[in-house]
């Protein structure tokens, strides 16, 4: 199965907007109790959330697991720092990666794949604002070319 299929639980749909996303890793999480269970309920939120290497080790932080209801005093702290499991050759790469100026590691998506949750993990250099509207534009003339492209299907 190629990377980021599964079903997917929360989208950080700001990501492509603001960074070029260059390559992709896909990394479980370690997890604590309940989490798992409001993953698979959907409350989560990648909005604001980031990655970054530190001793070797890969590390979430600010990706929102809302506590599960039925969770009691097991519940866990909705905005803890959860660490990614990668391969040793991928942290290597990600270190490399994030020594450059510019780059940055976002998390794409958070998905189930064969019962596990993993995370999708872009490595992105920032836009600047000429290039957001750059693609805008470019955004907008595909809508306006398949619009016209629909109205003469209806004809």
């Amino acid at each position: 199965m190629p990377k980021g299929e599964g079903k997917v639980i929360a989208q950080n749909k700001k990501a492509h907007h603001d960074y070029f996303i260059e390559e992709t890793y896909e990394a479980g999480l370690v997890l604590q109790g309940t989490e798992i269970k409001s993953i698979r309920a959907g409350k989560v939120n990648l909005k604001d959330s980031f990655a970054k290497v530190d001793k070797g080790e890969v590390f979430l932080h600010n990706m929102h697991i809302s506590p599960y209801e039925q969770g009691n005093r097991y519940n866990h702290d909705p905005l803890r720092t959860r660490k990614l499991l990668l391969h040793r050759r991928e942290i290597n790469k990600l270190i490399g990666y994030t020594k450059e100026q510019g780059y940055t590691l976002v998390p794409l998506k958070l998905y189930m794949k064969d019962g596990f949750a993993k995370l999708l993990l872009g490595v992105g250099k920032g836009k600047k604002k000429y290039d957001k509207r750059e693609d805008m534009k470019k955004k907008e003339a595909q809508r306006e070319v398949e619009r016209v492209f629909r109205e003469r299907q209806k004809l």
